[in-house]
């Protein structure tokens, strides 16, 4: 599993990822062409084509919020330090592109949710942490993105099939039903001796875990 960018101060941050798949992942699947690859949680669709178009043996996780949010989430109306993580958001095409591949049935996307819990304090700050925590609800998450796109009868296999069959691990047999009810996020979870506030906070989600 390979977080899929450059840290190269002088690449612009929306560009780091199509720069690390020309100068890092591209001559990587040149040099080991049997190596078992994740480009985890990619944000961008340069990186879409290049994984629908390299080796089988090349695949990528997505996160939920990279489906459900662009870049004005984070900076429209003032920042929004909880929407910041990394990859960063990028613009809406980018977006449209991943849920096209999420919701695709393609084998070579799965879910990689990339929950970060940061607390409030680590988040809200002059030098805050890139994150974003969807740990209480990323399922539901992942079933709006994908119904957003009358694609509900893919998310079983972006979810719980496709990531086992790469890594060779047999298929979970238990379920998780969900259902199209709508709760409302707490504003904030407990965390140690402080607290971190969730993606989606004082906001509903319209799909619940039912059992």
């Amino acid at each position: 599993c390979i977080h899929s960018e450059v840290s190269t101060p002088t690449i612009d941050i929306f560009d780091r990822e199509p720069v690390f798949i020309d100068e890092i992942i591209k001559p990587l699947v040149k040099d080991m062409p049997t190596l078992k690859i994740v480009m985890e949680h990619i944000s961008t669709m340069e990186a879409v084509e290049y994984v629908k178009g390299a080796p089988d043996n090349v695949k990528a996780s997505i996160t939920c919020h990279h489906l459900l949010y662009n870049r004005n989430a984070l900076l429209v109306g003032g920042i929004k330090p909880h929407f910041y993580c990394l990859p960063i958001l990028k613009r809406e095409t980018h977006r449209l592109a991943l849920l096209a591949a999420a919701t695709s049935g393609s084998n070579k996307f799965f879910l990689g949710t990339d929950s970060a819990p940061h607390t409030v304090e680590a988040k809200e700050s002059a030098c805050g942490c890139a994150g974003a925590y969807t740990a209480h609800a990323a399922l539901q998450l992942y079933a709006e993105a994908f119904e957003s796109v009358g694609a509900l009868d893919k998310l079983e296999g972006f979810c719980s099939f496709h990531g086992a069959d790469h890594y060779g691990l047999p298929r979970n047999k238990g379920k998780i039903v969900l259902e199209k009810k709508s709760w409302v996020v707490p504003m904030r979870y407990d965390f140690g001796v402080s607290r971190l506030r969730p993606l989606r906070a004082g906001e509903k989600v319209l799909w619940s875990i039912v059992s």
